[in-house]
């Protein structure tokens, strides 16, 4: 057990708890003064936290299953964290609430007559008894990954011998695999129900694809930040090395590769067909105010994160890397104001033009959201050690991280 204990969190952390409790604790009390006065707006933002920190939590499943069916050095220093933040679901579940309570206020198509197009075609499943089912199928479905992932990960701690912590290691492994396919399916019917289904007579294939991507973007980056913090501190300053950042490194620039090619891929197939009731949603987003955004997306989302992060120098120190990971967060959070805020509101028909605005709301609601999942999130890895001290490939992992 002395062994395990040393691989506990820094008492630095609970500072960082009680700060971000405090900031979350604040925004919130400022946010619903806002829901009381202006209610749709406040849920709008509102939603844009949650999709952004919810979905930090909500990946950090999706890369933890990655890192098992992939295996390497990266994995095995950073599953405690993808760990701490797949468990932090019960709190996104209360975080969800206030977005399933308005459901009315937040959706046009709640209010959509019987026969709309979309009313006739979609029937039941565009109601709000079963949009509330699925909610609760997903959370059920996440949750449940979550709760396996990490009894396995506990029972692998406490085995006795490297070959009984190998075993539940290849356990996590098998469950990985087909599970995983569920998951980018499940998360494609959630990021459809709480964000496509705001502009209801618009649809696209990929829409799935991009917040799979993009929550595992978002996880990925925040798990750098709090690595970086962590990589000068007993006990990860002898466990994580330049190597394990250079890795760090090389996977963000293949994911904000793949988030590009995504968002393209769609841009083209969807123009190239040329069908008004589809390409109305690029219109609305490439002029005035919303175009300067999507080419600011373009160039500080892709553009210049790709090629920062083409340096392997940079990938190999942790507080530069840091620094990009940040940045690139904080453009995640641009990204989901760029899908929801042209989005139309209730009993309003925006057509081709949308005015740029941007709401107070917007930045106290992220704020509100990420103060309390930041919180938990650290409640939650200071519960076990920050890094798997039974798993088979730890001591490779630690060697590889201070390799040349």
């Amino acid at each position: 057990m002395a062994d395990r204990d040393i691989y506990r969190a820094p008492g630095e952390l609970s500072g960082l708890q009680s700060l971000a409790l405090g900031i979350g604790g604040a925004a919130t009390l400022a946010w619903l003064v806002g829901l009381y006065l202006y209610p749709e707006q406040a849920l709008r933002s509102w939603l844009m936290g949650f999709v952004l920190w919810g979905g930090i939590g909500l990946g950090s499943i999706g890369l933890l299953m990655l890192q098992y069916l992939t295996g390497g050095a990266w994995g095995v220093v950073i599953r405690r964290t993808l760990e701490a933040a797949s468990r932090t679901w019960p709190l996104i579940i209360i975080l969800f609430l206030p977005i399933a309570a308005g459901l009315t206020h937040l959706y046009e198509w709640t209010h959509f007559p019987a026969d709309d197009v979309t009313s006739l075609q979609r029937g039941a499943f565009q109601t709000p008894t079963w949009w509330w089912i699925r909610s609760g199928i997903y959370f059920a479905f996440f949750g449940g990954i979550a709760y396996l992932l990490n009894k396995w990960s506990a029972n692998q701690d406490a085995s006795k011998d490297h070959d009984e912590a190998a075993a539940w290691l290849g356990k996590a492994t098998a469950f990985s695999g087909p599970t995983m396919v569920i998951y980018a399916l499940v998360v494609t019917f959630a990021a459809v129900d709480w964000v496509m289904s705001l502009e209801p007579h618009w649809f696209s294939t990929i829409w799935g694809l991009l917040f799979v991507v993009g929550w595992a973007l978002s996880c990925l980056t925040f798990s750098v930040l709090v690595l970086a913090f962590l990589s000068d501190k007993v006990p990860m300053d002898h466990i994580l090395g330049r190597r394990h950042f250079h890795d760090f490194g090389k996977l963000m620039l293949a994911l904000v590769m793949v988030w590009a090619y995504f968002n393209f891929s769609q841009y083209l197939i969807i123009f190239s067909g040329n069908l008004p009731e589809e390409t109305v949603w690029f219109i609305k987003r490439s002029t005035g105010g919303w175009g300067w955004m999507a080419w600011g997306l373009i160039l500080f989302h892709f553009a210049a994160p790709f090629l920062i992060l083409l340096q392997q120098d940079l990938k190999r120190k942790p507080k530069r890397l840091a620094m990009v990971a940040a940045f690139i967060l904080f453009m995640r959070l641009v990204d989901m104001y760029f899908l929801i805020g042209p989005s139309p509101r209730i009993g309003e028909h925006s057509g081709l033009s949308v005015p740029f605005t941007i709401s107070w709301l917007d930045i106290v609601a992220p704020i509100a959201v990420g103060g309390f999942w930041v919180a938990y999130f650290i409640n939650q890895l200071t519960k076990r050690p920050l890094v798997p001290v039974m798993d088979p490939f730890l001591e490779n992992a630690i060697e590889h991280g201070h390799g040349h």
